[in-house]
């Protein structure tokens, strides 16, 4: 594949204006997955266009869900197949998305068939076995057809049945839990018997498996959570539509904008989320108020702005992972070191991301830390300012986002491959464009 033109970042000074976000990748790809299955016809508005939902949206349709997308209106209407495939046999490819590749494993597993899970070489680098142990607990087939514990996978015709208490450890990835809640009403027998899920060791990233739930329930089934590791999909339960649904902004990648009204001085306003949003990730903004930013809400928008000299300190971002790496871009502009802790899942995303923010901060001139699962980013001084640099983004679109922060140090920055922006955020670099100056 020919490497991209890198993208050239003039020094800014400035941050103010406006941002309408895409569609959350969270919400939208769970929304298609969950209406696939449900009975009925659902239309979802403000669905992402970008190449994590294209892959889910091009199993679904190989799997003979028929989808109608229009990316230019940013609606799907998707007819639902009532808890099964038509198609029970084929080979699915998912590029890099996690959002895919987890749910799809665990409902095809669950429902039976003869069907192969791949991805790019990334994709087969990122652990699954603890979803695959989980689901053959249940008596589904799943095989790994390269090294154990990762994908590719097949699956065959076993399926799984309702009734019983699985395991699964919730350290690694709070996806292979929310996973094995959507698939779980379509085991055989669910309609007489409840499925428990008992989560071991700590759960990371917990708000995303409450957008899980908060969406299966909209699609009328209702997780109870009698403690908080203890799931239990009722019998009975099955995926009915909601008619229509809207997908929230994406709370993500509201973190960089957000960052940049901190940073650059005057108000930025992202809408599409608000602080009746079902994303944690909303949680950033109240982070950024904690040091020392001006940060306001309504029901559908969030604002940021300067409010003082921003404050290092440490920060617990085992609930944020995502928007914790534009933290450590924040870093770079408080009044003392900044230590993220609780960033271990950040070595299986798209990238090692502790290592990668590491180097790449590292090129700017920062004085940087870190161990297995904490950074610690120690912010210039006028003896050791920051300076420009290329940065390499490990084709992980969240390392491309997070470094057009740098700019508003008034430092030139270039990009490479800035086109892996694609995979949630196809137009970002316009849109940082628009509030920068």
């Amino acid at each position: 594949m020919p490497a991209m033109t890198p993208l050239q970042l003039s020094p800014a000074a400035r941050a103010e204006g406006v941002v309408a976000l895409p569609g959350s990748k969270s919400i939208s790809n769970r929304t298609l997955l969950l209406a696939a299955l449900a009975g009925g016809t659902t239309t979802l508005t403000n669905v992402l266009a970008a190449d994590d939902t294209d892959r889910m949206l091009d199993a679904l349709k190989a799997l003979g869900v028929a989808v109608r997308n229009d990316p230019g209106t940013r609606t799907c209407v998707v007819q639902g197949v009532g808890g099964a495939f038509p198609v029970r046999s084929a080979k699915l490819f998912l590029g890099n998305a996690g959002t895919a590749l987890r749910p799809l494993t665990a409902v095809l597993a669950v429902l039976g068939g003869d069907y192969e899970l791949s991805g790019v070489a990334r994709m087969h680098e990122r652990p699954v076995g603890d979803l695959v142990d989980a689901l053959r607990a249940l008596g589904t087939d799943i095989r790994y057809l390269a090294h154990d514990g990762y994908p590719p996978l097949a699956i065959g015709a076993a399926g799984a049945r309702a009734g019983s208490t699985v395991n699964i450890r919730g350290d690694v990835s709070s996806q292979f839990l929310s996973a094995l809640l959507m698939a779980l009403p379509l085991a055989r027998e669910s309609a007489i018997a409840a499925t428990t899920v008992h989560v071991v060791g700590p759960l990371i990233s917990r708000p995303y498996v409450e957008i899980t739930t908060h969406l299966m329930r909209r699609f009328g089934v209702t997780v109870a959570v009698p403690d908080a590791t203890t799931f239990v999909v009722p019998a009975g339960a099955h995926y009915s539509s909601p008619g229509t649904l809207a997908v929230e902004g994406d709370a993500s990648s509201a973190s960089y904008f957000l960052a940049a009204g901190a940073i650059g001085g005057a108000a930025v306003r992202v809408e599409g989320v608000g602080r009746d949003s079902i994303q944690g990730d909303v949680a950033f903004a109240d982070i950024l108020a904690s040091l020392g930013a001006s940060v306001r809400f309504g029901p559908d928008w969030i604002e940021a702005s300067a409010g003082g000299t921003l404050r290092g300190g440490t920060i617990d971002c085992v609930a944020i992972p995502d928007a914790a790496m534009t933290l450590a871009m924040v870093a770079l502009f408080a009044d003392a070191p900044t230590t993220l802790t609780n960033i271990g899942s950040w070595r299986v995303k798209e990238t090692d991301r502790i290592a990668a923010m590491a180097t790449e901060l590292g090129k700017l001139g920062a004085s940087v830390a870190s161990g297995e699962d904490w950074l610690r980013v120690t912010p210039p001084t006028p003896s050791t300012p920051l300076h420009s640099a290329a940065i390499d983004t490990y084709d992980d679109h969240r390392m491309a986002m997070c470094f057009s922060l740098a700019t508003l140090a008034g430092i030139a920055v270039t990009i490479n491959d800035p086109d892996c922006v694609r995979k949630t955020f196809p137009g970002y670099f316009d849109a940082f464009a628009s509030v920068t100056r």
